[in-house]
């Protein structure tokens, strides 16, 4: 007689047999479709159900690093490599990549160092590994070297510079330089009613590139807010954004592709210019909507707000409402320099 699976309980909901094995198949294969937000929602619900799964884990590592998690990418590497799950060099390899995306170059020196102590590494990996080590003791050399020197900065002056193209080739200029001297200034300009709301968007992920862990108030289309760039989404991947974008995709890559690339360049313009806030209303599926109306109005095709309002299952109002907002959003455009 075959064995009957364990049911599973957690928090006195029941969970019935295998289905830790259908929240993982669907999380790998949202990984392969690039889809990422959806991949991190099923491959975690699969590691409350097993914990100790390598399928579940790896993927849910690999979830996180392609959605920009990477602080949550370290912690769960970490733990798999003090658990020995997986592959242990395989892992190593993984959290590694890890770290250079967090530009921690010492902890990657410190673990790789263990590892030559301890002459754990396979003669094939050996140089792999060297070249690492050796890059990230240069990086983190230079880091430790600007750290320790006082540079003697210059103001930014971009409130007083009335010229957007001029406050544009500054924000660019920071990208090649250390942002922590500019702090003040910059925070100056995140809650200015006058700054732009693009360049308070490439200033924020500045800010976050370089690992800037301080509450910023930030100011855009008359919302304010408290942000830490450190626990901000990137851009290209915000939530609400890839949301929309799945929606979008679902209903007009295939049938029309045209009409799907101006339409999502449009919604990643108007999340690039809107971020960190997200929109109003929150409904993806009435964002969707107003998008492809808009992509279609743009492009000199008759439409239809009901028809495109069933087909999402959004209301007219809440679809009226994103119209105008992406309108706003699209006056302003990018700067030209």
């Amino acid at each position: 007689m075959k064995k009957r699976e364990q049911v599973k309980r957690k928090d006195n909901v029941v969970y019935f047999p295998g289905l830790e094995k259908r929240l993982t198949d669907k999380g790998l294969e949202s990984l392969e479709q690039k889809k990422f937000k959806d991949a991190i929602t099923f491959l975690e619900e699969a590691r409350d159900l097993d914990q100790d799964n390598d399928d579940i884990l790896i993927g849910l590592v690999l979830a996180y690093f392609e959605a920009g998690s990477f602080k949550k990418a370290k912690v769960l590497a970490k733990e798999m490599l003090l658990k020995g799950i997986g592959d242990y060099f395989q892992m190593v390899d993984l959290y590694l990549t890890v770290l250079i995306q967090l530009h921690e170059y010492q902890e990657i020196v410190s673990t790789i160092e263990v590892l030559l102590e301890e002459k754990e590494i396979p003669t094939e990996k050996h140089d792999h590994f060297l070249t690492i080590l050796q890059f990230s003791r240069r990086m983190a050399e230079n880091r430790q070297s600007e750290e320790e020197i006082e540079p003697e900065v210059q103001n930014l002056n971009l409130l007083s510079k009335n010229n957007l193209n001029e406050q544009m080739l500054v924000v660019a200029g920071l990208a090649e330089k250390n942002i922590r001297p500019y702090l003040d200034e910059i925070a100056d300009y995140l809650k200015a009613e006058t700054g732009h709301p693009f360049l308070k968007t490439m200033l924020l992920t500045l800010l976050k590139e370089q690992e800037i862990n301080k509450e910023l108030v930030v100011r855009k289309f008359f919302k304010e807010n408290t942000f830490i760039p450190t626990e901000l989404p990137e851009v290209r991947v915000q939530p609400q954004m890839m949301a929309v974008k799945d929606l979008l995709e679902d209903r007009l890559e295939s049938n029309n592709p045209g009409l799907f690339e101006n339409t999502i360049g449009m919604v990643e313009r108007t999340f690039f210019i809107s971020y960190p806030f997200d929109l109003e209303p929150e409904n993806p599926w009435a964002w969707a909507a107003a998008f492809h109306l808009l992509a279609q109005e743009y492009l000199g095709i008759d439409h239809e707000i009901s028809k495109i309002a069933s087909e999402y299952g959004a209301g007219i109002v809440e679809i009226e409402q994103a119209m105008a907002q992406i309108k706003e959003i699209e006056k302003i455009s990018y700067p030209n320099i």
